[in-house]
């Protein structure tokens, strides 16, 4: 089979599996609604239906559920396509946001909100808490690496990692010295979830994806050329330092903006990219739209099986996707070994 017609069949294959995914995530739950109902419900809201009242199901699905669905979209795209990217600059097949303590910031953030300042700015006070964490995050990595008088990639990795370990300890200082109330919702989304998702936030995780899927077709080029080796790429007119920096940037922006609205996620940035080279090759272009949907697929069943799993209560997405992540570094151990 070509390339081509590889790329075609895994892009159809991801597509059906976000639709089939989303339909059921809308429609299973703590309570299974027929698909019709949910067609129905969704239409009374767009105004296609107009045969009866707004009723109780429609609410869960059309004020619940619908918007979760868009989300988990959004930020599972979003963070299959930020692995890519971390992964193709450092040249590191393990890259993701948890090894540069983007999503370490982002956490400290938030659980200094929730554990010192509460609810004080409404239903914004807890993302704009954690994207100013992830920011914070950023900015102490990159001041570490040009102290260190350089952009490559090991001192990215190391700074990645120092900076990571410190807000980790800062988390875990804000939660056992302050109100121990508040350790369940803490514990909750530092692991990831989807329950903050409401029509008037999910512009938030859409905007985060967004970006960083614009910044990998724009530049695609230079990301292929950086596959060759930073001689290669150079010989080329690609300034790896400076597409290192921006790279690291604009996934540490759109890791905060995901981040902010959805907690902590682990392991789909780093599993996304290697599943998505098997059907979409090495070049870029095709790589992140790949990525973008398997990202998407993958976060969608993780939260269903996260609602479903033990109902009625809700598990932390992140244990879903942390639980099969375990599972696709041991399969990469074993077939490196052979």
């Amino acid at each position: 089979m070509s390339v081509n017609s590889r790329f075609a069949l895994g892009v159809t294959a991801a597509l059906a599996a976000v639709a089939a995914l989303a339909c059921a995530s809308v429609a299973y739950g703590s309570t299974v609604i027929p698909l019709s109902q949910v067609l129905l419900s969704i239409g009374r809201a767009i105004g296609w239906v107009q045969d009866a009242a707004i009723t109780p199901v429609d609410r869960i699905v059309v004020d619940l559920r619908l918007p979760r669905a868009i989300l988990a979209i959004a930020v599972g795209a979003g963070l299959g396509v930020i692995g890519l990217l971390l992964q193709t600059v450092t040249r590191n097949d393990l890259a993701d946001p948890f090894l540069f303590g983007l999503s370490a910031g982002a956490a400290a953030g938030a659980v200094a909100v929730i554990t010192r300042i509460g609810d004080r700015l409404g239903i914004l006070t807890l993302p704009i808490a954690a994207f100013a964490g992830g920011m914070c995050a950023t900015a102490v990595v990159l001041v570490l690496i040009r102290r260190a008088q350089g952009y490559g990639p090991e001192r990215l990795v190391l700074a990645g990692l120092a900076v990571s370990f410190l807000f980790t300890a800062l988390t875990n200082y804000l939660v056992f010295s302050g109100d121990q109330r508040a350790a369940h919702s803490v514990l909750f989304w530092t692991m990831g979830g989807l329950g903050l998702a409401t029509w008037r936030n999910i512009g938030i995780g859409m905007l985060g994806a967004l970006i960083v899927m614009l910044y990998a077709l724009l530049r695609h080029r230079q990301l292929d050329a950086l596959l060759g080796g930073e001689q290669t790429a150079e010989s080329l007119g690609v300034s790896v330092t400076r597409l290192r920096k921006v790279t690291f940037l604009v996934a540490s922006f759109s890791t905060a903006l995901l981040v902010s609205i959805a907690g902590v996620i682990g392991f789909i940035g780093l599993m996304i990219p290697h599943v998505a080279r098997a059907f979409a090759g090495p070049l870029h272009a095709r790589l992140a739209v790949a990525c973008g949907l398997l990202g998407a697929a993958l976060l969608l069943g993780s939260d269903l099986l996260a609602r479903t799993l033990l109902p009625p209560q809700e598990l932390p997405v992140g244990v879903v996707t942390s639980s099969i992540g375990a599972f696709f570094v041991v399969a990469m151990l074993l077939h490196h070994k052979r």
